[in-house]
């Protein structure tokens, strides 16, 4: 149940079992799966889904935990936390995200949360920098690395940086990564 002391990742989980239970799978992703992997450097003000398998109901089933749709976006009474779902398909730059972690809550009902991994996160919040100058998204991609280390693929961020023809830029982000 979502109440004015849920946290963001309280609210994915809740989100992401209640679209899951009408058939979709939601990702948690942008500056939301940000803060899911390094709440105590970055907080989001919104959750981003992207919606990967589609079914019927959906709007139903946020409704059902309290959503409502204003515009583009879902509020909810009980928190200031907005929901997103930005147009797919998934990705980072010019690459599809096939695979997600997918975290679980025991509890009644479980509940379940499809979010980036480490890796992708970083490199989502990295190609905020790397195709429009963001800092924010530079020091978003930081804390992700800095609080996940041994999660985060250093070597195919770099590789995926050459790809996308930004080298320059990832040798920003891993000087300043090694100044942490």
């Amino acid at each position: 149940m979502i109440t004015e002391v849920s946290t963001l990742t309280d609210i994915a989980f809740e989100v992401c079992t209640a679209l899951d239970s009408a058939g979709f799978v939601g990702v948690l992703t942008g500056g939301s799966a940000a803060t899911f992997h390094a709440p105590e450097a970055y907080q989001s003000k919104d959750l981003d889904f992207v919606l990967t398998l589609r079914g019927k109901g959906g709007e139903r089933a946020l409704e059902a935990i309290g959503f409502h749709r204003n515009g583009a976006f879902y509020l909810h009474d009980r928190t200031h936390f907005t929901l997103d779902f930005p147009s797919g398909p998934l990705g980072v730059g010019d690459e599809l995200v096939t695979t997600w972690d997918t975290e679980r809550r025991r509890g009644r009902p479980p509940m379940v949360l499809h979010v980036l991994s480490p890796t992708d996160s970083c490199r989502d919040r990295l190609a905020s920098f790397l195709f429009w100058n963001d800092f924010a998204g530079l020091e978003q991609a930081l804390h992700v690395a800095t609080a996940k280390p041994t999660q985060v693929d250093l070597e195919l961020i770099r590789d995926w940086c050459g790809r996308e023809g930004q080298t320059k830029k990832f040798e920003i982000f891993a000087a300043r990564l090694q100044q942490r």
